[in-house]
């Protein structure tokens, strides 16, 4: 039978080079396709046509990669830039496809999800819109925006939210903020789906880890990066002999570059692939979590779920009463630190004297590993996707 009903996943960032949720919508549109037409509209980065067929993913689903201009370490300029063609694009490749319904995400923020809203208006399909982040107050944390053009694009979002058939996000803390912002009248709550954690079936976890930290993920402006490598590069003056892995890319990579090859008990690794990512997470004690505490009120770091799942206790460095030192605290999974050099020095010092043992923490990670499973966030995710009567 024809399968009549048009379902588009919108998501500059996929499977493979984003591990963690694209892999959950590479399975969502697969699941999909069984009922639905449906089609992917993607940013392009790894030739992600010759990833599916090599592997053997995504039959029946169409993809239609945009080439990709920029990445996480680009400088902000080119990035927006990036984000307007890839909105044009976009919306050429709407009127080519026409769906009923799309899924789009803040991945990129805010121009996206309006055309996608505009596009809808105009032939009267419907949008679930993912806010993996809310902006523009996560943007303007790290380039600050002058003030009309915030309030444009503020105005921007909460029309898009106002009129989307539904709105997921990842923490109570951030539907919070959605609800307050875009003043949700006609929704009972926005629905919180939390992200899940890679993959851990085929990683091997010793009994006996690594002394030392890992740090997987983006090394961007909103991670501290800084702070952390002036605190590393502290702790080994002191005379500190903890290890220190950093797997992953961003504008300070080239600091974490230049700490590796002063010291030998720190390695840069750069980019990795997302089984390799969760094996680093497993092979060390800690593993390091740094945020900026404002960014917390609109983002939850995506890393946070893999940690959690790898068995490594976790190291916040961020306020205690923001949403991931409170995730922290509340599942018993590690220290938070207050964000300052001298602070962290001395956590690192006091790990490493065995001040602080790692067994008063929850290392029996069954029932959070359960919930950020990835087959139930693409149930999930189903569920708001579905079009009934088809």
């Amino acid at each position: 039978m024809a399968k009549k009903v048009k379902i588009t996943i919108v998501n500059r960032s996929f499977w493979p080079i984003y591990p963690v949720v694209g892999e959950g919508l590479l399975k969502l549109v697969e699941e999909l396709s069984t009922d639905y037409s449906v089609s992917v509209l993607l940013q392009d980065h790894a030739d992600i046509k010759s990833h599916l067929k090599r592997t053997g993913r995504g039959f029946g689903v169409r993809f239609f990669p945009i080439k990709a201009w920029s990445n996480s370490a680009s400088g902000i300029l080119i990035r927006v830039l990036d984000s307007f063609y890839f909105m044009v694009s976009v919306f050429f490749a709407l009127l080519w496809v026409r769906p009923n319904k799309i899924y789009v995400s803040t991945d990129p923020p805010v121009l996206v999800p309006f055309i996608v809203m505009i596009y809808c208006k105009i032939f009267n399909s419907s949008y679930v819109y993912h806010l993996q982040d809310i902006h523009p107050e996560a943007t303007n944390i790290v380039f600050s925006l002058n003030k009309w053009s915030y309030k444009l694009l503020l105005w921007m979002d909460n029309t898009v939210v106002r009129n989307a058939d539904k709105v997921i996000t990842i923490t109570d803390q951030m539907a919070k903020e959605i609800k307050r912002r875009a003043n949700l009248s006609r929704f009972e709550c926005v629905h919180v789906i939390a992200n899940p954690a890679i993959s851990f079936e085929k990683i091997k976890v010793d009994q006996q880890k690594i002394r030392g930290f890992s740090f997987c993920g983006n090394a961007g402006r909103l991670q501290r990066i800084p702070l952390l490598v002036e605190a590393i590069d502290l702790y080994f003056l002191q005379g500190g002999q903890l290890q220190f892995a950093f797997a992953g890319s961003g504008v300070f990579q080239n600091e974490i570059s230049a700490l590796a090859k002063k010291y030998k008990n720190v390695k840069s690794l750069g980019f990795i692939n997302p089984s390799d990512a969760a094996q680093l997470s497993a092979d060390y004690e800690w593993a390091l979590l740094p945020i900026e505490d404002e960014v917390t009120r609109y983002a939850f770091p995506s890393k946070s779920s893999s940690y959690a799942v790898a068995g490594a206790v976790i190291l916040a460095i961020c306020g205690e009463s923001t949403s991931v030192g409170e995730w922290v605290k509340y599942h018993n999974l590690g220290v938070v630190v207050k964000p300052d050099v001298i602070n962290l020095v001395n956590v690192f010092h006091d790990i490493e004297q065995g001040n602080i043992n790692i067994r008063q923490f929850n290392l029996d990670r069954e029932q959070i590993s359960q919930a950020l499973r990835f087959d139930v966030f693409v149930d999930l995710l189903k569920i708001h996707m579905t079009i009934k009567d088809t």
